[in-house]
């Protein structure tokens, strides 16, 4: 069963891309800076857990936010399935794409065939489009187009993985609203909830503040490490090439401003815009120092590094700011 109109999304980021493709399928298109600004996914989070090697940088809002966000604004009807019994699970999706609808999945990429990085990562999304006796056919980022084949088998491990970030075999569809959306209001409204948001962290390890714990945490981190070169070539991949679009999201959230202050014709956006590709290009610089720290095991480019991302907590505090006082 394969649905021969799916036209796949080609993204950069897995729940955009994933997202993007069933909204292709109700003929909304929008770019993926848009959804993820529209999703109000810019984020920061500071993550280290006694189970976990050496801590995670993030840099988007919790999981499946992005897709609830994207939905809210855009006045769009999303239906989220979750089940603990795997037969259930595979009905829940194997119902749509009968109807050619395609299907949202929250999945362990770990367990997927086509990827060779074997990481555990439980956070991750596809869409699927169709299947057949034995594989499912997927859109993902790591797969451009139709290419993303695995195993149901696998698939099925995939989104039964336990873990952080995972979910209970969740999947998702998406149907038009009652009203179209307006960009010109969506925007406005999709920007000022980022700004409030991140302006106000409940705790210390998330957004603006969770860059000072970082600058603090990471002297910590270098001195416990028991692997320096991996831990820090593996956070700077993360950072650069894991799906963020580069600059921990920075790139894709600089892109959004721009857009939307074409779209808008605001000024005050253009100028913002300006202040996200400074900031990203920060973000770019402390990966590439993650890299040095990794080759060198020096001392002092960690010292940099805490400096930087002193630096970073205020760049993106200041426009964070300027966004929520901004008159869109």
């Amino acid at each position: 069963m394969i649905i021969k109109n799916f036209n796949p999304y080609i993204g950069q980021h897995c729940e955009t891309t994933s997202t993007g493709s069933l909204l292709k399928q109700i003929g909304i298109e929008l770019s993926e800076p848009m959804l993820f600004g529209i999703g109000e996914g810019l984020g920061f989070v500071f993550w280290k857990m006694k189970t976990m090697d050496f801590p995670f940088l993030g840099g988007r809002v919790k999981t499946d936010a992005l897709t609830q966000n994207i939905c809210k604004n855009l006045n769009l009807q999303l239906e989220v399935r979750e089940t603990s019994s795997t037969k259930k699970a595979w009905e829940n999706v194997r119902i749509f794409l009968d109807q050619g609808k395609a299907v949202g999945l929250k999945l362990d990429c770990y367990h997927l065939d086509y990827f060779t990085n074997k990481i555990h990562f439980a956070g991750h999304y596809a869409s699927m489009y169709g299947y057949d006796e034995k594989y499912a056919y997927l859109n993902d980022t790591s797969q451009q187009g139709r290419n993303a084949v695995t195993t149901l088998a696998n698939l099925a491990l995939a989104r039964n993985e336990k873990g952080p970030m995972s979910s209970r075999n969740l999947s998702y569809t998406i149907d038009k609203g009652t009203e179209s959306p307006d960009l010109k209001k969506v925007i406005p409204i999709a920007i000022k909830n980022n700004a409030k948001t991140f302006l106000n962290p409940p705790i210390k390890n998330l957004y603006f503040k969770g860059m000072l714990k970082t600058s603090k945490e990471i002297f910590n981190w270098f001195n416990s490490s028991k692997n320096i070169e991996e831990e820090f070539k593996t956070s700077a991949m993360l950072m650069e090439r894991a799906g963020t679009g580069g600059s921990l999201f920075r790139n894709l959230y600089r892109d959004f401003i721009k857009e939307s202050s074409e779209l808008l014709k605001t000024e005050s956006l253009n100028k913002i815009s300006m202040e996200y590709a400074h900031i990203a290009k920060q973000w770019k610089n402390i990966a590439d120092m993650f890299v040095e720290i990794a080759e060198t095991e020096n001392i002092q480019i960690v010292q940099q590094a805490s400096e930087l991302l002193v630096e970073l907590s205020q760049l993106e505090k200041t426009a964070m700011e300027h966004l929520a006082t901004s008159d869109l």
